[in-house]
């Protein structure tokens, strides 16, 4: 699977509990972010570059945290531990493999490791890269370092694969317990729970049986799925699809407002462009289908083909 780095990705089966963040799959952290929530998860870990996190982390496999990174609690890892340049971490260290670690790293509480430990002041990449260029420059190959800047251009805005299933945090987003804020988009799995309040400069995606407890606002469009239940207002500059047997507490203010006609608004309805319901086709083609092969039908199915 491949994304573009610009999505905030919650996966299926997610789900945010007071203090922590309750995952299967890998969770990244992309750089200069603000997650207020402690992560736990059966996969890796991932954390970028200037990251700030409150609670804890804990993985099943790796943890590997970058540089001038902070850790509001204690990092628990079932495999390897990475921790980049004068990382902190405010609670205590615990590993069940190696150790690698940079310069100027703090640990509040201590730790312990049960592998090796390895204690580096590594050169960053791009002083390798720097001497690499150089060296080439002495040795008149000029071809060979248009080649490469070309590859380093190219690949800065490229997708990256990933694992099947993951939690993506993007560049320089803020997620709260009572506010989040993203500079793209929101896409979010199915039988998950989140909290908070969004406000995504983008489009949001929910998935069915998802039940996200905060209010949503979007410059895009909404689309929420069948049996969510949304305990909150929705507001976007672009239209709100509602799927059947949806619920939304409050209010929603759109472009256009789609639904089903099954689905449920306890607040009001404000929409630019009008508001249009629509019916679930696939019922409806399973009901001609038995009514064509002879089956017990009700009295709606006759009506329908009349």
């Amino acid at each position: 699977m491949v994304f573009d780095r610009k999505t905030l990705v919650i996966p299926d089966k997610t789900k945010f509990e007071e203090k922590v963040i309750v995952t299967k799959g890998d969770v990244v952290i992309a750089d200069r972010s603000l997650v207020q929530f402690g992560i736990k998860t059966k996969g890796r870990i991932f954390v970028g570059e200037h990251v700030i996190t409150d609670g804890d982390l804990e993985a099943t496999n790796d943890v590997r945290i970058d540089i001038f990174s902070t850790i509001g609690g204690s990092i628990i890892s079932g495999s390897n531990v990475y921790l980049g340049e004068k990382v902190k971490v405010k609670g205590k260290l615990s590993l069940q493999g190696d150790l690698d670690v940079g310069d100027s790293v703090e640990i509040e509480n201590g730790f312990e490791a049960k592998g090796w430990i390895n204690i580096r002041s590594p050169i960053p990449t791009v002083i390798y890269i720097f001497i690499y260029l150089l060296q080439l420059l002495k040795m008149g190959h000029s071809e060979e370092i248009e080649r490469l800047l070309e590859e380093l251009e190219h690949n800065d805005g490229e997708t990256i694969p990933i694992s099947e299933s993951f939690l993506f945090i993007p560049n320089s987003a803020i997620i709260g317990v009572a506010k989040s804020r993203i500079d793209y988009s929101l896409r979010i799995g199915h039988h998950c729970k989140v909290i908070g309040n969004y406000d995504i400069k983008g489009m949001i995606t929910i998935d069915e049986h998802t039940n996200m407890h905060g209010s949503l606002t979007a410059t895009d469009d909404v689309f929420c799925g069948n049996n969510v239940h949304i305990y909150g207002n929705i507001k976007t500059g672009g239209d709100a699809h509602i799927g059947e047997n949806a619920i939304v507490e409050g209010s929603i203010t759109a472009d256009r407002i789609l639904m089903a006609k099954t689905a449920v608004i306890r607040g009001t309805l404000l929409a630019k462009h009008g508001t249009s319901f629509h019916t679930n086709t696939e019922t409806t083609n399973e009901k001609i289908l038995r009514f064509d092969s002879h089956a017990d039908v009700v009295d709606e199915v006759k009506e329908l083909l009349e």
